[in-house]
């Protein structure tokens, strides 16, 4: 592995094999580690990137009372692009990555060359974040399925995730939360190693801070980019309505569902995510 300063940031990043360059973008409670499977596999096609965003294993860890910056990460993002002269680059990621990616996308097109995006928890499309009970009642006028969804998710997972944190039980928010994005059975099935790596990468800040950027239904209407929609089985309701949502407003979009997984789908069935995204990736290479 080796360092490359971002931003005012040192990153620890990775980087093999030859091709088109596919940057892997790591979610929350997490880092680079969780693509370990995906640059085996990849990088005897591509050439492949995957790094630990600012803040994450074993980068520096965020300072006593700063911010967790939803915008930080995506400028990050650009910028690792730019310096490593890899433009355009294929991006894959996950959750809250996968956030960041699409911003990039939306932000810097001429950066980007295709997108996967594995259930980016788009919650903006529908209310503000967190909601107001005005937006919650629109949305069950509007969208019930997915006002029950996001009201559940809220209930049992973000709500309190959130508490926890603020009575500093850190330990507590991260059982709370992974259970609520992964389901109960996929929770319970989480490795030992997989959990201590959540443990290095838990910020209250992320929670308790200034959130999810915005993001607007028109701003996504204008990626041009072409794009993979990628959902896990037995994922909450929520991320899957979140999906359908992009499906409707991304004029480039495909989509396709990993069975036997759950939200972590590349770590739950990677043979099968790794198939889904690698025929897309050659098929976007192909056209081009």
């Amino acid at each position: 592995m080796a360092k490359i300063e971002i931003n005012g940031a040192l990153l620890d990043y990775a980087d093999e094999g030859a091709g088109d360059p596919v940057v892997f973008v790591h979610g929350s409670m997490s880092d680079q580690r969780t693509w370990e499977g995906q640059s085996r596999a990849f990088s005897k096609r591509f050439r492949v990137i995957v790094y630990s965003r600012r803040y994450h294993w074993p980068n520096e860890t965020i300072p006593d009372g700063a911010d967790y910056v939803m915008l930080e990460q995506v400028d990050d993002l650009e910028e690792l692009i730019r310096a490593l002269e890899i433009a355009p680059a294929h991006l894959v990621g996950n959750s809250y990555g996968a956030y960041i990616s699409l911003l990039v996308a939306i932000r810097r097109p001429e950066l980007v060359r295709s997108l996967v995006l594995a259930e980016p928890p788009v919650i903006p499309l529908f209310t503000s974040v967190p909601p107001k009970l005005h937006q919650i009642l629109r949305l069950f006028a509007t969208r019930p399925r997915t006002a029950v969804a996001l009201t559940k998710f809220i209930a049992t997972g973000i709500g309190p995730a959130t508490a926890a944190f603020r009575r500093g039980d850190s330990e507590a928010a991260m059982q709370t939360f992974l259970r609520a994005v992964l389901g109960r059975e996929a929770f319970e099935r989480i490795p030992e190693e997989r959990m201590e790596q959540a443990r290095s990468n838990v910020f209250p800040a992320e929670f308790l801070g200034s959130g999810f950027a915005p993001l607007t239904a028109d701003q996504v209407r204008n990626v041009q980019t072409p794009t993979l929609l990628v959902t896990g089985e037995r994922s909450p309701s929520i991320l899957i309505r979140a999906t359908d949502r992009l499906e409707e407003l991304l004029p480039h979009a495909e989509r396709v569902e990993i069975t036997e997984a759950s939200h972590g789908m590349h770590e739950d069935n990677p043979q099968a995510f790794d198939a889904a995204v690698s025929a897309f990736l050659e098929k976007v290479t192909q056209s081009a």
